[in-house]
């Protein structure tokens, strides 16, 4: 069996919500697309993303056109941290065990929803970047967002319907369109955000964090010097990619020298 989102568009063997968080299943084994294998482990995976979710997203973090190497003698698929003065993303995440079966915890969810928990939760997806180009992307938040825009097309939705909103900390992640969800901080990307600090995405793709990030009315950050530093941060970086990873990795290392930014 095969899934079709509509006319023109490329069929995924496995369901398209599940296809959406493997399609880049290669850069997390450091290889090239050309050379993706179509199976690993028995599972599907490099399947392309319906309806131009994954380019969409990919404008999101990254300029239109060729690519150019944007850090010299950087070339590798591990990410690079914008944080602490580290080279790399492994000094911040060096409790992941590379080989402890995280990428398998990643690939085996046959269930749309498991596999988007499986994601908001991994520390293994976000020592890798989503294009060497731009080392300091991430491919956690690439595929993540690319799953919340395919999950709004899917719908019916266009791009420019599409807002930040911000969830309470503890709030049920709602699948596949929470794209963040730590302890101190949870968004989400919605039509719809009811009640809830918001701010619209755009007319169209492009690398806007920082705007977004500023017209949202409250960003539900508490008023601690941690946390203005975090907000200072964030009023710069225009991937969102980039953002999303610099917020999560921020956090991890706040929580480990036990320092208070959350509620």
């Amino acid at each position: 069996m095969t899934w079709a989102d509509g006319p023109d568009q490329p069929d995924t063997v496995v369901h398209p919500m599940v296809a959406v968080y493997r399609h880049d299943i290669h850069k997390l084994r450091s290889v090239p697309h050309d050379n993706a294998r179509t199976h690993v482990n028995g599972h599907r995976v490099n399947e392309s993303v319906p309806q131009g979710a994954d380019g969409d997203a990919a404008l999101l973090s990254r300029p239109r056109g060729d690519p150019e190497q944007t850090v010299d003698n950087h070339h590798a698929a591990q990410r690079l941290a914008l944080i602490g003065g580290t080279a790399r993303s492994m000094a911040i995440y060096d409790d992941v065990d590379l080989d402890s079966g995280d990428l398998g915890a990643l690939i085996r969810p046959d269930d749309p929803e498991r596999a988007h928990q499986a994601w908001l939760e991994s520390h293994f997806a976000a020592l890798y970047n989503e294009s060497p180009y731009y080392p300091q992307t991430s491919l956690k938040y690439h595929t993540l967002l690319t799953a919340s825009l395919l999950d709004h097309y899917r719908a019916g939705g266009a791009f420019d319907d599409l807002a930040l909103v911000v969830d309470e900390p503890d709030a049920e992640p709602t699948p596949h369109r929470t794209v963040l969800e730590t302890q101190w901080l949870s968004l989400r990307l919605t039509a719809t955000p009811g009640d809830r600090p918001a701010a619209s995405l755009g007319p169209a793709p492009a690398r806007s964090w920082a705007d977004v990030w500023q017209r949202l009315p409250d960003h539900g950050l508490p008023d601690t010097p941690e946390a203005r530093i975090l907000d200072a941060q964030l009023r710069r970086i225009r991937a969102w990619s980039t953002a999303l990873q610099y917020i999560e990795d921020y956090l991890h290392m706040v929580d480990r020298l036990g320092l208070e930014v959350g509620r």
